[in-house]
């Protein structure tokens, strides 16, 4: 990963550079922003900039040893850590065991949703962390010498997965890490961190990827006329993880778009087993693919309400073909009557699921609830 693979973000980019050029580089870096927003891609382009042997004033030369080992993700001082569940007879899982399905993913593209990993990783309905036998595996890591690059690179993707234990046994090495040490922490919901993990750390907030520089990273990578492109983009709304997905459909949205349209359907018909039979097939999906569902769902039901006053003539309504046929016919039944208790429900249910609830009880009261609005 190059600073000049990352659409946008030139200046966060530049900000990082001169840090390299005028030789103060922080101990520990937190990067911070949305989802999509590339701070993962930044974090690893950085990382090879400040390892590479041959360095330009703005990019790693790409050829050294180093560079090449950046490349595929093994060099001998570069370390990751990363949520991961609980694997059988391991009763406190660490990232090492997991490396393998990271590297692959992370090699495909650097741009990815915690829902993809999880997937990766062949898990369903279990919740990943950072475990607090994970805080010991950084500082024995971190207490070696180096082995070829000037620092040791610790990245820690979604660091707010931590708990308070895991996240308290950090705070010294964060604090006063061996020389030549850099931490990035690479967060989406800060605000979930431990202050006094936060005030260790250099703050560098990554904001969400600009329309036109998502629509030319677009048109690049996949071929797409420009015109599809920046419909993507505005879907996107500057998440590159959603833009790419929907570039591929690799997120699933028809399947998405099937769900909420048989939900939506049955509810206005009145059909008390076709809603006990939704909740059910919707139990059955992971819980990160669950709340995937319920993030498309309040995304479909915002556009439909804004239909109504005429947005897509005004173009501040973004939505797939596919979506634009359905929501042609549907968009009257979202309306100023039901869109606050639609919004209120669909995300108190997000909020359920990401508390480890019954599914199918969600679902269902979701399901019923939903039908008593859609008239």
């Amino acid at each position: 990963m190059k600073f000049s693979d990352i659409p946008g973000q030139s200046a966060v980019i530049e900000r990082l550079r001169n840090t390299v050029r005028e030789q103060r580089v922080s101990h520990a870096i937190l990067l911070y922003g949305p989802e999509g927003s590339g701070k993962f891609a930044v974090a690893l382009a950085f990382a090879r900039y400040v390892a590479c042997e041959n360095r330009t004033a703005d990019e790693a030369c790409g050829k050294c040893p180093s560079c090449l080992k950046y490349d595929k993700l093994i060099h001998p001082d570069l370390h990751f850590v990363f949520p991961v569940v609980k694997k059988k007879n391991v009763q406190e899982p660490v990232s090492d065991l997991f490396i393998q399905q990271w590297r692959e993913m992370v090699l495909k593209s650097p741009w990815f949703s915690l829902s993809q990993w999880t997937e990766a990783m062949d898990v369903v309905n279990e919740q990943a962390s950072i475990f607090v036998a994970e805080a010991s595996e950084i500082v024995r890591k971190l207490s070696l010498k180096t082995f070829e690059a000037d620092y040791k690179v610790m990245i820690i993707w979604l660091p707010e997965k931590m708990n308070t234990e895991t996240a308290n046994k950090l705070l010294k090495m964060i604090e006063e890490p061996p020389e030549k040490t850099l931490f990035l922490l690479v967060s989406e919901e800060d605000d979930k961190l431990l202050p006094t993990i936060v005030s260790r750390c250099q703050p560098v907030r990554i904001p969400s990827v600009a329309r036109e520089d998502m629509t030319a990273f677009l048109s690049d990578k996949y071929s797409l006329d420009h015109e599809r492109a920046l419909d993507i983009a505005g879907i996107a709304n500057g998440n590159m993880v959603r833009a790419i997905a929907l570039a591929s459909d690799a997120d699933g949205t028809a399947i998405y778009l099937d769900r909420f349209k048989s939900l939506m359907r049955t509810a206005w018909s009145r059909d008390i087993q076709g809603l006990i039979a939704w909740s059910e097939e919707t139990a059955a999906l992971g819980r990160e693919r669950q709340k995937s569902f319920l993030s498309y769902a309040l995304r479909l039901i915002r556009e439909n309400f804004v239909m109504n006053f005429g947005g897509r003539e005004n173009r501040i309504v973004f939505l797939t073909r596919d979506e634009t046929d359905f929501s042609t016919k549907f968009y009257p039944y979202i309306n100023e009557k039901n869109i606050s208790f639609l919004d209120r429900e669909f995300n108190l249910a997000y909020s359920h699921v990401e508390s480890n609830g019954n599914t199918r009880m969600i679902f269902l009261d979701l399901a019923l609830k939903t039908m008593r609005v859609i008239v």
